[in-house]
C-alpha cells in the first residue's frame, strides 16, 4: 500500500548559489500535496545549504501563498544569520515551471523561515503532561471498507499507519465501531511512518514531523459533528517547533482548534511518543473552503 519514502521524496538536489531542485511525487497528496510535506522539502533545502549536522532543525514557519502541485519544484535558500548556536534561513519555493492555465500570481509558492540550533548546556524543564487518550493498544483502527474513509481515499494516509486515540471515526463506517458524534474541538491519532524516517544517529528524523503536524482540521470535524456541511481547510501558514528526540516509531498527534470564524481558523498540536516523551508543538492558520451545506454555528468550548 505504501508508495513513498519521505526522505527520498523530499530530497533537495543542489544546483549552486543556494538553489535546490525537488521532484515532488503525487503520493503525498490530499487533493494536492500535503502542506507539511512541502514544508519538509523546504527544510531539506535549508539543511543542505547549512551543511553542518551539528545544527538541527528547531523551528520553522511556512507561509503558503499559492497551491503547490506535484512535479518539479525549485527552492532558493538564503542564510539570514550563521551564529555559534543557531543558523537562521529563508527558503522560497516555487514550481520550476509556471503551472498551465494558472493566473500570473499562482506561482508565488511558499516561503519558510527556519532556525537550526546546536545543542547547548541548559536547564531541563517539563511544563505539561501527556493528554489523557487511549493507549496505542486500545486505540481505534482506521481500516474499513467505507468509501468515505479519508485514510483510504487520500494517498497521503497510505504512507502512514494510524490509530484513533481520542474521538471516533468521523466518516460512516458501518463496522460496529463507536458512532461519530459531536464532541470537543480536539482529536488525537497515533501515527507511524510505513517507511521509518531516521537521522544519521538512528533517531526520528525531525524533518518528518511537519507532515503529521499538518493534520489539525480533524479537530474541527469533531467539533461540528455529523452534518451536511462539508469543507476542506488548506493552510495559510504552518509553524513547527521541535524540542525533543525519540527512537520510537509511534507518535501521538493531539490536535485542537481554538477558534474558527469568517472563513478561517486557528489550531494547534502536540506530538508525543508512545513512552510519554514530549517531542514537538505546531500551530496553523487554515482557510475554510465550503464544499456543501450551510456553515454551522457551534460552541464546543464546554464539551
Amino acid at each position: 500500500m505504501s508508495e513513498g519514502n519521505l526522505a527520498l521524496d523530499t530530497k533537495a538536489v543542489p544546483e549552486g548559489n543556494g538553489r535546490y531542485h525537488i521532484t515532488m511525487p503525487g503520493h503525498w497528496d490530499y487533493l494536492l500535496p500535503s502542506g507539511g510535506v512541502i514544508m519538509t522539502a523546504t527544510l531539506r533545502a535549508a539543511a543542505a545549504e547549512i551543511a553542518d549536522p551539528r545544527y538541527r532543525f528547531a523551528s520553522a514557519t511556512s507561509i503558503f501563498a499559492s497551491p503547490m502541485n506535484p512535479g518539479k519544484l525549485v527552492a532558493d535558500v538564503h542564510v539570514i544569520r550563521r551564529g555559534k548556536s543557531a543558523v537562521q534561513c529563508r527558503v522560497t519555493m516555487k514550481h520550476a515551471e509556471h503551472p498551465k492555465d494558472a493566473d500570473a500570481d499562482e506561482n508565488a509558492g511558499l516561503e519558510t523561515i527556519a532556525t537550526f540550533v546546536r545543542d547547548r548546556k541548559g536547564p531541563d524543564v517539563i511544563g505539561t503532561t501527556m493528554p489523557k487518550v487511549r493507549a496505542l493498544a486500545d486505540s481505534i483502527r482506521v481500516e474499513d471498507e467505507a468509501p468515505t474513509n479519508p485514510h483510504a481515499r487520500f494517498r497521503f494516509y497510505h504512507q502512514l499507519e494510524c490509530r484513533i486515540a481520542d474521538g471516533e471515526k468521523f466518516w460512516t463506517a458501518n463496522d460496529g465501531s463507536p458512532p461519530f458524534a459531536a464532541g470537543p474541538a480536539r482529536y488525537a491519532r497515533w501515527f507511524r511512518y510505513r517507511q521509518p524516517q531516521r537521522d544519521a544517529e538512528g533517531r526520528l528524523d525531525r524533518l518528518a514531523l511537519p507532515p503529521i503536524i499538518d493534520t489539525m482540521p480533524t479537530a474541527l470535524h469533531r467539533a461540528i459533528g455529523p452534518s451536511d456541511y462539508r469543507f476542506y481547510a488548506p493552510s495559510l501558514d504552518l509553524t513547527t517547533y521541535v524540542i525533543g528526540d525519540t527512537t520510537r516509531e509511534w507518535l501521538l498527534v493531539a490536535t485542537s482548534v481554538r477558534r474558527v470564524k469568517q472563513g478561517w481558523g486557528i489550531g494547534e498540536v502536540e506530538v508525543w511518543d508512545d513512552e510519554g516523551q514530549y517531542i514537538a508543538y505546531g500551530s496553523q492558520a487554515m482557510y475554510l473552503h465550503g464544499l456543501l451545506g450551510e456553515p454551522p454555528t457551534i460552541d464546543a468550548s464546554t464539551r
